[in-house]
This record gives C-alpha cells, sequence and structure tokens, in this order.
C-alpha cells in the first residue's frame, strides 16, 4: 500500500497515498471545487457523482490505479494510472494528473507523476501515454519536459466539457527514459533545498 508524506517547493507537508472507494466525497468535494478552467478539457464530468463511482470501481479490476494527495484531510491532486485492456495495446499505460490550482507550481503534480511512473515500471509497461487537447499548453509543455514526444496530433477529434470541438495530442514516452528526465528534474531544481 502506498503511503508517504512529501514536502513541497513551499514547504507544505502532503500525504500521498492510494486511492480507497472511502474517498469517494472527499474526491467529489475536490472535483467540485476545481475551477471550470480546469475541468473542461477532461475525458468526463467530474462533478457527476456517478460517473466518478464508476470510475473508481475500475480500480477493483486491476488495470487502474488512483492515488490523491491529501492535506489537512482533504483531496488536492489526484492521479491515474490505467493500463490499455485492449489485447494489443496491453504494454501501453495512460497517466492523468490533476492538481487543486493552490497546489499547482509547487511540484505536487510532478511528485504524483513520479509515483505514477514508478508503478509503471512495476508493471513492465514498456510505453507511457498521456493524452490532451489542444488548449492544455502548459500540460504539454510539462510533457516535453519529461521527455514526451507528440505521437500524432488528430484535429477536431475530441469535445471539451464545454461541447466544444478540439484537436486530440497524444504523446507517448518509455517508462526508463521518463526516469532519467524526473531524475534530472529533481536533481536541477532548487527542490531539495526546500525539504
Amino acid at each position: 500500500m502506498r503511503r508517504k508524506r512529501e514536502t513541497l517547493k513551499d514547504g507544505t507537508t502532503v500525504l500521498i497515498r492510494d486511492m480507497h472507494y472511502e474517498d469517494l466525497d472527499k474526491l467529489m468535494k475536490f472535483y467540485r471545487s476545481l475551477p471550470l478552467d480546469d475541468r473542461v478539457y477532461l475525458k468526463v464530468d467530474v462533478t457527476k457523482r456517478k460517473v466518478v463511482e464508476q470510475r473508481m470501481k475500475l480500480i477493483e479490476q486491476g488495470t487502474v490505479f488512483r492515488i490523491i494527495a491529501l492535506q489537512d484531510n482533504e483531496i488536492v491532486g489526484d492521479g491515474m494510472f490505467e493500463i490499455s485492456k485492449e489485447e494489443w495495446r496491453k504494454h501501453q499505460g495512460e497517466i492523468r494528473v490533476i492538481v487543486a490550482r493552490p497546489y499547482q507550481r509547487k511540484g505536487l503534480g510532478m511528485l504524483i507523476f513520479r509515483e505514477l511512473h514508478s508503478l509503471a515500471l512495476k508493471k513492465d509497461i514498456d510505453r507511457i501515454v498521456v493524452k490532451m487537447m489542444r488548449p492544455q499548453k502548459g500540460a504539454i509543455n510539462i510533457c516535453k519536459k519529461l521527455g514526451f514526444h507528440k505521437e500524432t496530433v488528430i484535429p477536431n477529434y475530441v469535445w471539451d466539457q464545454a461541447d466544444k470541438p478540439q484537436d486530440l495530442i497524444i504523446m507517448t514516452c518509455k517508462p526508463k527514459n521518463l526516469w532519467r528526465e524526473l531524475e534530472h528534474f529533481y536533481s536541477d531544481s532548487d527542490w531539495r533545498r526546500c525539504r
């Protein structure tokens, strides 16, 4: 069971642990507190309890792994690692991360990403995939820094939560390359001085 305390760049301490079904109420509170700008590009409408409940049940199947970051017993970050259920893509895993506004740019997203990456290594995944919509420039830039490469752009392929068509950007990275970039990120930043 994953459970560890981490210190963010500003000195804030958070608990990172596996998500459990009992976290549903906290998760709904977290999702509903996110500004529309942060929710508009998500795959599903996370303000709908039934949708979130169904997604949480996927954990039991053993192909979806969820972790959360808590501060004062409130969820402030959420990460998901999903191994493809399709036979021809079973070597692939997709990572998704969302962090509450007050905790962005403090390293929390990277900490969650690192935990999910470590999980990908344990599951012997050959390729990590991230999918984003074109307006998510910040997330795209972070993924580039981590060693992800743009594989394809599919014009007007998905619709955002505001019902506007968006280009889908698919980026991939080999887990071992991502590990190098994560290590590089932590050693080159002022991270350690803040701990």
